[in-house]
């Protein structure tokens, strides 16, 4: 997985410093080229690479944050999920506020999403782009709360650990017992909005009660956010409290 991260940084970063020189005048067609481990390497073009490669490496070990425990998408409550949840719905609420929208009132991610974990020490810029290597973008998904216990059903039939922010869910033998978003039980006449990703709120991960909403579009890479988010606390203070709570959990069909 990290050399496929690297890879695609690498290229990106490539492609972005040399556009300007890129001379198409000269071209000419050339065979395929068949890609495997037989290729051998060739030191013209890693002399011509090495500068960028040592530029991008010095980039992506810099450290942006730091933190005093692992980091890590274990168990319905991971301290991991729950901080990115909190950071989309953070994120997703600067956004709103800034450009006159609704307030945010609850995030919902997918713990698939999260790629890694991050260990114990300094936090660098590479951890969170294995953390989420997508180009996923940051929704706000407007939900009438009639439709939004499609989301707690969703939780009580999967019984799936996709961290959640402002929101809280009880389920016993997979029936719904409690649900609240920020501590308030849920009116089924008013209007909810919901930051999640764009794979989500298209009803990725059979979420296919955001399909009934009217989707918002932040312009807001998740991968940017979260980047900003480590940045923007020196020391990260991993969420700890409980947010899903799976009562005598049944099997499910995805276990």
């Amino acid at each position: 997985m990290k050399s496929k991260i690297f890879l695609f940084v690498f290229s990106a970063f490539i492609i972005t410093s040399c556009t300007s020189r890129i001379n198409i005048a000269n071209v000419e067609a050339q065979k395929n080229q068949v890609i495997s481990s037989d290729l051998k390497d060739d030191p013209t073009f890693d002399k011509v690479i090495a500068p960028y490669k040592d530029k991008l490496a010095q980039t992506m070990n810099s450290v942006i944050s730091h933190t005093n425990a692992d980091l890590t998408k274990s168990g319905d409550n991971s301290n991991l999920g729950n901080l990115l949840a909190d950071y989309t719905f953070e994120g997703a609420s600067e956004w709103a506020k800034k450009n006159n929208k609704p307030a945010v009132d609850a995030a919902v991610i997918n713990i698939g999403g999260i790629r890694s974990t991050i260990g114990k020490g300094d936090v660098l810029l590479r951890h969170v782009y294995e953390v989420m290597p997508f180009e996923n973008e940051v929704m706000i998904v407007k939900l009438k709360g009639s439709d939004l216990q499609g989301l707690f059903d969703y939780y009580a039939t999967t019984q799936k650990n996709n961290p959640v922010s402002h929101l809280y869910i009880e389920t016993d033998a997979g029936k719904i017992t409690a649900e609240t978003i920020n501590d308030e039980k849920i009116t089924a006449e008013k209007e909810y909005y919901i930051a999640t990703s764009d794979y989500l709120a298209l009803g990725g991960d059979s979420m296919n009660f955001f399909k009934k909403g009217e989707m918002i579009s932040t312009g807001i890479k998740l991968r940017d956010l979260f980047i900003q988010k480590f940045k923007a606390n020196p020391e990260i203070s991993a969420p700890n409290d409980v947010r899903i709570l799976f009562k005598n959990k049944k099997a499910t069909e995805n276990e």
